[in-house]
């Protein structure tokens, strides 16, 4: 019986011992997962989107600008005149910048892909030669050739243009080295080439080194309940149901407009690849613009993009943009299988036209109808002949029933 305390003794001591162990063994994992989690997001935490930075990422810019490393139209009312100014920060996304500012009682947007003058490839052509020296035909070449690298598009010289208007000056050097630090932002290069061409991107205002400015137009949210802020479009008169209801089909006709305009009216299809309604914004007329195009391709370079190694079809998704993969070759099809009909049909029209929608919009025939074509729109597509006409049918029964419903909301009105 004396052995009964001593084996109780051992196995409270055996077991205070494991449960010590365990204690550690828990520790040292919370420290390993922490660690782990710090160092996944450490990126994340330090593009924290602040005012603090924002002005320290200008106060770089204008000393570069100081020092003759950079120029533009815009550095001397940033940074000596003080007529542009700093509201505050907007967001930083994987590296680019977008700051709201004020520009002589305008607002505007500053946006750069990068933060750092210096970040961006330095053109060494400009060590090599003196800066007069540099033929304008041979930049014009250049500026063609980095418009074929980013956009894979073909342009003579008159088309590149609106990309290159500097003439040579006395900060020629920090003109050119500018006009390379724009030309590696595809942003910046779609905006510049289609602005004379489109209302439904953004103008380009002005730039200094490699930030440039853009119009501010209000993004649109997902949460919102009419996705655009409408009442900041067409001001307080929009406060009634059926206003809200007008400005929506107006927009939804801008919508499609849009998609035409980018399937038609280029040399090239342009690819949208990132529709959700921050992306877009809508103008005081109620004009449609792709207010972000970082995912918007023109046909050659989607064709590259689409065009890789598969083992299925989920292999060849790209964002909103995707393909068939070939099973024999194990590549995908280089031809976009869905189109920006389809996709704006599914992420934007069906929270304006679905079932559940109440309210003054229309005789309850011609909802439903539109219900019906907005969904039939949405539908995944297909690559053969069949699948473009549905697209055309979609479209102009879209266009047909937006344009009744618009004719019978006036005629009640």
């Amino acid at each position: 019986m004396r052995g009964i305390p001593g084996l109780k003794r051992l196995r409270l001591k055996i077991w205070r011992r494991c449960t010590l162990v365990l204690l550690l063994l828990w520790a040292a994992c919370w420290l390993v997962v922490s660690a782990s989690l710090f160092l996944l997001h450490r990126s994340v935490f330090s593009e924290r989107c602040t005012d603090e930075k924002s002005h320290r990422i200008l106060a770089r810019l204008c000393l570069d600008y100081s020092s003759g490393a950079l120029t533009g139209d815009l550095c001397e009312d940033l940074c000596v005149a003080q007529k542009l100014v700093y509201k505050h920060c907007l967001y930083y996304d994987r590296g680019k910048k977008v700051i709201q500012a004020d520009w002589r009682g305008q607002p505007i947007i500053l946006k750069s892909k990068k933060e750092i003058f210096s970040s961006y490839q330095h053109l060494s052509m400009l060590e090599e030669l003196e800066t007069q020296d540099i033929p304008e035909t041979e930049l014009l070449l250049m500026v063609a050739l980095e418009v074929k690298n980013v956009l894979g598009l073909e342009l003579s010289n008159s088309t590149v243009g609106p990309l290159w208007t500097r003439k040579k000056g006395p900060h020629w050097k920090a003109q050119v080295a500018s006009m390379w630090s724009l030309l590696q932002q595809e942003e910046y290069i779609y905006f510049s080439l289609l602005q004379d061409f489109s209302k439904h991107v953004l103008r380009i205002i002005g730039s200094c080194g490699h930030f440039y400015a853009v119009e501010y137009l209000t993004a649109g949210h997902a949460w919102h309940k009419t996705l655009f802020p409408l009442e900041n479009v067409v001001g307080p008169s929009l406060a009634g149901r059926r206003s809200r209801v007008r400005a929506i089909i107006d927009i939804a006709l801008s919508f499609l407009d849009m998609v035409q305009h980018f399937d038609n009216d280029f040399s090239h299809r342009l690819h949208l690849c990132d529709i959700k309604p921050e992306n877009f914004a809508i103008r005081h007329d109620l004009t449609v613009v792709a207010i972000d195009v970082d995912m918007a391709f023109f046909e050659p370079k989607m064709r590259d993009i689409l065009e890789q190694n598969c083992t299925g079809d989920e292999d060849c998704n790209f964002f909103d943009c995707f393909s068939k993969c070939n099973l024999k070759i194990r590549k995908c099809g280089a031809q976009r299988a869905n189109n920006n009909l389809q996709v704006i049909c599914d992420k934007i029209f069906r929270r304006w036209f679905s079932p559940d929608l109440r309210g003054p919009l229309a005789s309850l025939p011609l909802r439903l109808q539109l219900q019906k074509a907005v969904q039939e729109c949405a539908q995944p597509g297909h690559l053969d002949a069949a699948g473009h006409q549905r697209t055309l049918t979609s479209l102009s029964q879209l266009y047909h029933l937006l344009r009744v419903t618009q004719r019978e909301l006036q005629r009640v009105e």
